[in-house]
């Protein structure tokens, strides 16, 4: 019985650990900018390596999740304009525990080729990644300025559900007001979505 309670305490105590975990701060620096991880390419690669003289937009993302699906062509969309205003794009699978559950990389493998990805889609091996961000949902985006600071995180949009009832592109309108060296207007919002499936 002791074993038990004790097995319970110990999955409670890690849920509400995960569940206070910290977002990364609005102007932090990159963490964890030379970890290397597994891409589909079969590379490893680092957020460094995947970073352009603009910035970067990190997104977690993954295979399975509901909402990651509602957002397909708005993710390639939203990569596609990243790297016309040269700032670099990487997603990341963290669903560790996803991993023999439509998450693996060679579920990621496929998955990439089927929705035609052209940036780096890597393996977030145990939720590092995640965890050093404080990512909780997918998709979840980080944006980063020239000088590795995070300027804009959250969701793509103000409506992850439904894009034809979209009526502002925060991530967009974050990387157009970068491109113009202003201020960005809307730094932060709330991600909607699956919660990232950590071992």
């Amino acid at each position: 019985m002791k074993t038990v309670i004790a097995a319970v305490l110990f999955l409670l105590t890690g849920s509400v650990l995960r569940a206070q975990q910290t977002s990364l701060a609005l102007g932090s620096q990159i963490p964890m900018a030379q970890t290397e991880m597994k891409d589909i390419s079969g590379k490893e690669v680092s957020l460094n390596d995947a970073r352009l003289k603009n910035g970067l937009l990190v997104m977690f993302s993954c295979n399975t999740c509901p909402y990651v699906m509602k957002n397909r062509a708005r993710t390639r969309q939203l990569a596609a304009f990243a790297k016309q205003h040269q700032i670099g794009v990487i997603l990341l699978n963290s669903n560790e525990g996803g991993r023999d559950d439509g998450d693996s990389f060679a579920d990621m493998q496929a998955y990439a080729k089927t929705e035609d990805y052209r940036f780096y889609y890597v393996l977030d091996k145990e939720s590092k990644m995640a965890n050093a961000f404080g990512a909780s949902r997918t998709p979840e985006v980080y944006l980063f300025d020239a000088a590795d600071k995070l300027q804009y995180k959250g969701a793509i949009d103000d409506n992850p559900a439904n894009a034809g009832n979209v009526k502002r592109n925060h991530a967009r309108e974050a990387i157009l007001e970068m491109a113009a060296g202003k201020p960005v207007t809307v730094k932060e919002s709330r991600s909607m979505g699956c919660g990232i499936k950590r071992s």
